[in-house]
């Protein structure tokens, strides 16, 4: 079993980026993405792919990018499934 394989994220888990700051707060979980809400003033849904997830050491679901870089490339729902 892969540690991606073991990580099941929840609506109302925070989701974070490599320095441990918060991205945003998961609002849905799918089989291939999970819907996070970014931002407060104006929010922002990102659509991120269930394989850029991982595990971080306190156990919180974590991304590679920050809020920005996770803003640019996850805004718009997903063309494709990512597994295809």
């Amino acid at each position: 079993m892969t540690a991606e394989s073991r990580i099941e994220p929840k609506p109302g888990d925070r989701l974070i980026g490599p320095r441990g700051r918060t991205i945003g707060r998961i609002d849905a979980v799918f089989v291939d993405y999970l819907l996070v809400r970014s931002g407060r003033l104006l929010p922002v849904d990102l659509y991120v792919p269930r394989h850029a997830i991982t595990l971080a050491e306190d156990g919180r679901p974590r991304v590679e990018l920050d809020r920005s870089a996770a803003y640019a490339a996850w805004h718009r729902p997903l063309k494709r499934a990512p597994h295809e």
